[in-house]
């Protein structure tokens, strides 16, 4: 089996490095043109967007450059597809992480999680069931069964789709990435519990617009209240090593935000092209 990493996004946190993502409606334009954007990342929103698997499905296919995979010599996108899926943390759903990494995502986004037991849910919802008393057997899996597609898709076989089918970092040879959505008072104030108790966090990913609307300001993103309460979120996050995200990287913030130690950046496809470059030239890479 190759050891090659397929998640782009997973490759740039083992460098040490920031991973530059846009968000992505389910397109099969923008999804062509996402294929050779500087990206190591895309997240199709399915949240606020149509929840469409099927859809999902078709910019999957449209993102894949044969040229492209055959020049590289490896299987590995050359920009990873992640989904953030419609349910709260708080309604303990697995149906919706199961059908978009059964398309072929490398990654689930779980938007507005509060406590430990969502956290579990969330990143057992992307795992498979293995044998009790099995290494890294807890969050227990809760995945159904059913690789096929997924496996064509990543360009592995269904024996080396089950290996690589883990969630990163628990798994460290693992391919997927579990983002949680940080965005409410609730939640900053069980960030802790939820990171020391529940392994298998990919990322945390602050919610500044849902954050503000809870705490009084909407869309006051400079406000010292949210600036306070996104602070605390970075200081939990770094105590316990989990990567943090900002979800509106632009020109004027990108700096500050990487040397605040934000590694999980996105941005507007449409106007983001100069701030990543400026992104990774701050970054060293």
């Amino acid at each position: 089996m190759s050891d090659i990493r397929l998640n782009g996004i997973i490759r740039a946190f083992e460098a040490g490095k920031p991973a530059f993502t846009c968000f992505a409606k389910l397109d099969k334009q923008s999804a062509t043109e996402l294929t050779d954007a500087p990206y190591d990342g895309v997240v199709y929103e399915m949240e606020h967007n149509p929840y469409d698997v099927a859809a999902l499905g078709d910019c999957l296919q449209y993102m894949l450059n044969r040229k492209a995979i055959a020049a590289s010599g490896s299987v590995a996108p050359s920009v990873t597809p992640i989904a953030r899926i419609p349910a709260n943390g708080a309604e303990m759903n697995q149906f919706q992480a199961k059908q978009v990494l059964d398309r072929g995502v490398y990654g689930v986004i779980v938007p507005h999680v509060w406590t430990a037991e969502q956290a579990y849910n969330v990143v057992a919802s992307c795992r498979y069931a293995r044998p009790k008393g099995a290494a890294l057997y807890e969050p227990k899996g809760l995945r159904g069964d059913g690789p096929a597609t997924a496996a064509r898709y990543w360009g592995v076989s269904q024996t080396e789709y089950y290996t690589k089918a883990d969630v990163w970092p628990l798994a460290p040879h693992g391919e997927i990435v579990v983002g949680l959505m940080i965005e409410s008072p609730e939640a900053i104030e069980n960030l802790d519990d939820i990171l020391a108790n529940v392994p298998g966090i990919g990322f945390c990913l602050i919610g500044e617009g849902d954050l503000s609307q809870a705490l009084g300001y909407p869309r006051q993103y400079d406000h010292p209240e949210v600036l306070d309460a996104m602070a605390r979120i970075v200081a939990t996050c770094h105590k316990h090593k989990v990567v943090v995200g900002h979800p509106h990287v632009g020109a004027k913030n990108v700096d500050r935000l990487i040397q605040e130690g934000f590694r999980f950046l996105m941005s507007a496809p449409s106007r983001s092209y100069g701030v990543v470059g400026q992104g990774r030239e701050l970054a060293g890479y």
